[in-house]
């Protein structure tokens, strides 16, 4: 890895699975070096996928086998801006096909407990309208959605 700053994300042996998904399924992501342990170690043996260098739209990851102790959790989240809504379907549909699970404002989770927004632009747009009236009547649509779907949210911000 030659990034300075890097996003290690914890799996209980399935690192090297989890970034194949992410590399075939968001743009600009990738599977880097896989290392293998050098020894046995608490939750694996030697020759075991320990740790996998990837990125995810750009952002340099390292999964790391590390064992069940540590779960994932909402408090960290990739949020992937989407521009129309075949791209927001796509993703969001790949996420909770792959065993994933929807949750609510465009939030979903992938089987690994990774949390993901699936957040198209104009979502951000419309909750962030110069006119407060149509920024709210939005961001109240965007509260009863799971996926966002645009055209409602575009439809509640013109009233």
């Amino acid at each position: 890895m030659n990034s300075k700053n890097t996003i290690c994300l914890w799996y209980d042996g399935a690192a090297l699975e989890a970034a194949t998904f992410y590399a075939k399924t968001f743009p600009d992501s990738a599977v880097g070096k896989v290392y293998h342990a050098p020894g046995d170690y608490p939750d694996g043996q030697q020759g075991n996928v320990l740790t996998v260098e990837f990125t995810v739209m750009g952002i340099p990851c390292l999964g790391l086998n590390g064992g069940p102790m540590f779960k994932h959790s909402e408090a960290f989240s990739f949020q992937v801006a989407t521009d129309d809504q075949a791209e927001t379907d796509r993703l969001w549909n790949a996420v909770i096909d792959n065993g994933g699970s929807a949750s609510d404002c465009g939030w979903c989770k992938d089987k690994w407990g990774l949390s993901w927004q699936i957040t198209p632009r104009a979502l951000v747009a419309a909750i962030s309208d110069a006119d407060p009236a149509a920024a709210k009547r939005a961001f109240d649509a965007m509260m009863t959605m799971s996926k966002i779907d645009i055209a409602t949210i575009e439809a509640a911000r013109r009233g």
